[in-house]
């Protein structure tokens, strides 16, 4: 059984089966095995296809940004901090990063690996993640959730603030601290497991 349920976790990630293919599985193995389940197959494919699209978008989320990345005309370095000027400001336990970016640049952000909020105090964007495409409009706030990257268009100069739970005071050490290179960084995929975690069986 053990071996059998490691294979449907994995399919869940994978999708190795069609949708009406998975459903006869389920029904099939919930009667052998005689399990009660805290989902249905309909959560449980839902939980699959989230699971799916993260890694989807990460992965050419991952190659653009170094296309990008091998442009020439791409900004980096100090080019971009005199573009995109960075306000660093502190309060007891918080780091409080404001960032102005000009007009119709697309800006792809590092990966988010703590949960924190943020504010659009001026200006208008959009924003494709994962989960889609969000257009925000100043003033407005949001939660960044752990495994975030975005790509940003913005559509009018724009003034983003985030805010960090922190006892550092160094923006560089912080950067370690709240952002991460990898998407297989354990605090990431504590955030996956967390969804297959959902599917719980019992006897």
């Amino acid at each position: 059984m053990n071996k059998e349920l490691n294979e449907i976790k994995n399919q869940t990630i994978k999708a190795p089966l069609a949708k009406e293919e998975s459903k006869k599985q389920f029904v099939e193995l919930t009667k052998k095995w005689g399990i009660k389940h805290t989902f249905d197959f309909d959560e449980a494919w839902e939980i699959g296809e989230q699971l799916r699209r993260k890694k989807d978008f990460r992965n050419k989320i991952k190659e653009l940004e170094s296309q990008m990345l091998d442009n020439s005309s791409t900004m980096k370095g100090e080019q971009l901090a005199e573009t995109n000027p960075v306000k660093h400001s502190f309060a007891e336990g918080c780091y409080i990063r404001e960032i102005y970016n000009p007009a119709n640049e697309i800006i792809i952000t590092a990966i988010h690996a703590q949960s924190h909020p943020f504010f659009l105090l001026k200006g208008k964007m959009s924003i494709l993640t994962h989960e889609g495409i969000q257009y925000i409009e100043a003033p407005h706030y949001g939660i960044t959730d752990p495994g975030t990257k975005r790509i940003i268009y913005t559509h009018e100069p724009c003034n983003f603030v985030t805010v960090h739970a922190t006892e550092l005071n160094d923006p560089e050490e912080i950067a370690k601290e709240v952002v991460t290179n990898d998407f297989d960084d354990p605090r990431i995929t504590k955030e996956d497991m967390k969804l297959i975690n959902k599917l719980k069986l019992t006897k």
